[in-house]
């Protein structure tokens, strides 16, 4: 049996953006998941491996395709595009956080992955890109972008995303770095993506840089694709560390790459894998990671992938229909909690339970995100495990009679209405019986 305690009179701090994801709602198409995205409330989208979707778009040799061409020159930049998919994404209310770049070349000829034949003149171009989007330059917008990061996966084997060293990387990511914070004091730049936290020559490079030249970091970038709890909260960790160890214990940790992923290897063990990630057990292994990650030192969290077409690592819509798929209500039970604002002391007790607890401001609402998960590697949809049973206990919400509701994500429910009581006062206790990959959102509204 499971058990949840949850105190709404102690707080915990914010609900953190962990909610986020790579890449937004299709600019132009006649069947737009528009309504759905918006409805999800993502508080960022991370324009990464963008040009899948839509050619010319995002990245800087995209932009700029002409390298020999003269940066200060409007005409040297081809904006149309990527102007679409920023405006599709503003519109659901979503922000952006822009990788400055490329994506990732999976061809046997590199294009956008080979090191700028100028770091200098790749930072200037960049400068302008910000310019464009920020400050109306080139008839552009003021959209206020905060967060630009440089590169993406630079320690990635294969040279996928960066086909130089790892010391020329840390020379392009220390001019750019430089140059954009020195232009634009306010936004936040950083990086560098790392494919693994856990790549040491990476380290024995990067940790020595920092010391010795204190780059103006704002953020420090990664990726994590793993089907336990447990191996997140340690790559955080793991990158908590080097950052003190390196002189920057304050700055931002933002996990900007992850899903499900058991091994690329043998074969179906990853079609188990991709299977997971469309399926009701990767909705509930989406919240136990947000849930996870909410409680650790990470400060922002971000999923790949919500752009239609990569078939593989998009769990939330649909290839053919663009409607939301059983992950998709994970992100959108996150929100309500984020809605609300602030997380309070939710304990929880059980093999695979996870919780998580909010409150309004004025503390007249509260709720509980509350999943089953384990990584039972021969079930997506938990049939035939038993269910778990979870008493829910909570105190602290109000004098007053609270309404209780209830809403399931599971096989037959996806995140709809199966209970509601009323109790006398702002305490009591509820059970519930949750199956494996079952989650459930517990509202508390005060009468």
């Amino acid at each position: 049996m499971g058990n949840v305690k949850i105190d709404f009179a102690k707080t915990q701090g914010k609900i953190k953006d962990m909610n986020s994801v790579n890449n937004g709602p299709l600019g132009d198409h006649d069947l737009k998941n528009h309504e759905f995205y918006a409805a999800a409330r993502i508080p960022y989208a991370r324009l990464h491996d963008s040009t899948f979707e839509w050619r010319h778009t995002v990245d800087v040799h995209e932009i700029f395709p002409n390298f020999d061409a003269d940066e200060n020159d409007p005409a040297s930049y081809d904006f149309t595009l990527t102007d679409v998919y920023l405006d599709s994404i503003e519109k659901v209310g979503t922000k952006i956080f822009y990788r400055l770049g490329t994506t990732i070349e999976h061809e046997i000829k590199r294009y956008g992955s080979i090191p700028p034949k100028d770091f200098h003149k790749w930072a200037r171009i960049c400068e302008h890109i910000i310019r464009h989007e920020n400050e109306g330059w080139a008839d552009g917008f003021y959209r206020g972008i905060e967060y630009w990061e440089i590169w993406n996966e630079p320690d990635l084997l294969g040279h996928m995303c960066w086909t130089g060293t790892i010391g020329e990387y840390i020379e392009l990511f220390d001019i750019a770095i430089r140059h954009l914070k020195k232009c634009f004091p306010d936004i936040k730049v950083g990086g560098p993506a790392l494919t693994h936290i856990k790549r040491v020559e990476w380290w024995k490079e990067f940790i020595p840089y920092l010391k010795e030249k204190k780059p103006p970091m704002d953020f420090f970038s990664f990726h994590r694709y793993a089907s336990t709890t447990e191996q997140f909260a340690r790559d955080i960790q793991i990158a908590k560390e080097h950052m003190a160890e390196a002189g920057y214990g304050d700055v931002e940790l933002i996990l900007n790459e992850w899903n499900f992923l058991v091994a690329w290897e043998p074969r179906e063990t990853l079609l188990h894998s991709y299977r997971t990630i469309h399926a009701l057990k990767g909705a509930a292994f989406n919240i136990a990671v947000m849930i996870t990650c909410q409680d650790s030192p990470l400060d922002h969290l971000m999923y790949y992938d919500a752009r239609h077409t990569c078939a593989e690592f998009n769990g939330l819509f649909d290839r053919i229909s663009y409607e939301p798929l059983k992950p998709y209500y994970a992100f959108y039970a996150f929100s309500d909690l984020a809605e609300l604002g602030t997380e309070v002391k939710a304990e929880a007790e059980g093999e695979g339970i996870y919780a998580l607890a909010a409150k309004s401001e004025d503390g007249g609402h509260g709720a509980l995100l509350l999943t089953n998960y384990r990584n039972e590697l021969t079930s997506i949809d938990g049939v035939g495990f038993a269910p778990e049973t979870v008493k829910i206990e909570w105190k602290g919400l109000s004098d007053k009679p609270v309404r209780v509701t209830v809403r399931s994500l599971d096989n037959d429910h996806d995140l709809t209405e199966v209970s509601t009581e009323v109790f006398g006062t702002g305490s009591g206790a509820h059970t519930l019986t949750l199956p494996l990959y079952a989650s459930v959102v517990v509202n508390f509204d005060e009468l």
